[in-house]
């Protein structure tokens, strides 16, 4: 890794694809010889650098001697939307990290009263009524508790209005609300809390790169022309937050695109026939092509990310309680942090 700038290996690749309905199955690809030794360099005056430190934290013996801790220890986590599929697969990531599941979650008003078993866990779902006498309560009891909130849109607002009331920090992946007003109400409440509509960790990273690249060689791209396609499952009805902030680098980079020209794929057999998308990852995954064009079409580039499951998000969660959980030990500055944060910390397991 560099010292002053972000030295990252490339993904793109040099060649005109033989199927042009861009097909996602895996394929060998030749790397851009760019740079030194096959990589690509992206360097800046600016530190940019992601120092790589120790995830353990530090606690104080009696005697005043300092002993290190696993991460998750000591920290319990409520997640808010436990019956949801991201919900459940935070608690299996957090539970194998040795973190504490909170046996109480928020849902809606029709889930109150049930109890959702995850990881032989049974958690009770509590509705709207009496949610802040319910979460004082179990912030008293869970002095190291950190919310983790995968609920509905709708539901962000508030939530978080919620929690700065009770003074509880959170990690929020729910996206939608109004983010303007999220960040306001977090940042008067003054607690700690990590907020990222893109929890996966290595995506993050990619962004990161691709906002190096487009701030450091404005207009690279100039003249060529970009085709994105992305697949999600049938639930998902508009475009990829991601896809959108790939192409929005793509255009500091000199690209003319317009963002309704995304190729949404959401029929499950083309998904299938024409994506690759594994059959039993149909209802959850995130595929992403991005292919470029020379003017006289004697180059191209792809930039590809596909994810199938839940994991790298639940993962990226985990990783961002710990993160936090660090933040709030250390007595740091309380306030809204993000998954650029998270990477920089070096906190990824």
């Amino acid at each position: 890794m560099a010292a002053n700038g972000l030295m990252a290996a490339s993904n793109v690749f040099l060649h005109r694809p033989e199927n042009r309905n861009f097909s996602f199955s895996s394929r060998t690809s030749q790397t851009a010889l760019i740079g030194v030794k096959g990589r690509v360099s992206f360097m800046t005056n600016v530190k940019r650098c992601f120092p790589v430190v120790l995830s353990m934290a530090k606690t104080e013996t009696s005697g005043g001697a300092v002993e290190s801790v696993a991460p998750g220890y000591g920290i319990s986590i409520m997640v808010n939307g436990c019956s949801g599929k991201m919900g459940k697969a935070v608690i299996k990531a957090a539970d194998s990290a040795g973190v504490n599941i909170v046996p109480t979650s928020f849902g809606s008003a029709e889930e109150a009263g049930q109890t959702v078993e995850v990881c032989g866990k049974e958690i009770l779902v509590h509705g709207p009524t009496e949610r802040e006498k319910v979460l004082s309560s179990v912030f008293e009891k869970y002095p190291e508790l950190i919310v983790v909130d995968y609920t509905i849109p709708s539901a962000v607002n508030d939530n978080a209005e919620l929690y700065g009331k009770v003074g509880v920090p959170f990690v929020m992946g729910t996206t939608g609300g109004d983010r303007t007003r999220l960040y306001k109400t977090v940042e008067e409440s003054k607690i700690y809390a990590v907020i990222s509509p893109q929890m996966g960790k290595q995506v993050v990273a990619f962004l990161a790169a691709m906002e190096i690249m487009s701030e450091q060689f404005p207009g690279a791209f100039a003249g060529y022309s970009l085709e994105v396609m992305e697949s999600h499952q049938a639930s998902k009805l508009d475009a990829s937050g991601t896809a959108k902030a790939v192409i929005s680098c793509f255009q500091k980079l000199g690209v003319s695109y317009d963002m309704d020209q995304i190729q949404l794929i959401r029929d499950p057999k083309q998904q299938m026939e024409e994506v690759g998308v594994p059959e039993e990852h149909i209802s959850g995954h995130a595929f992403h092509l991005y292919h470029l064009t020379s003017p006289d079409k004697t180059v191209s580039f792809e930039f590809q990310h596909n994810v199938c499951g839940r994991s790298i998000y639940a993962e990226g969660t985990v990783d961002a309680v710990l993160f936090l959980a660090k933040k709030i030990r250390s007595k740091a500055e309380k306030r809204i942090y993000n998954m650029i944060d998270v990477l920089r910390e070096g906190n990824m397991r």
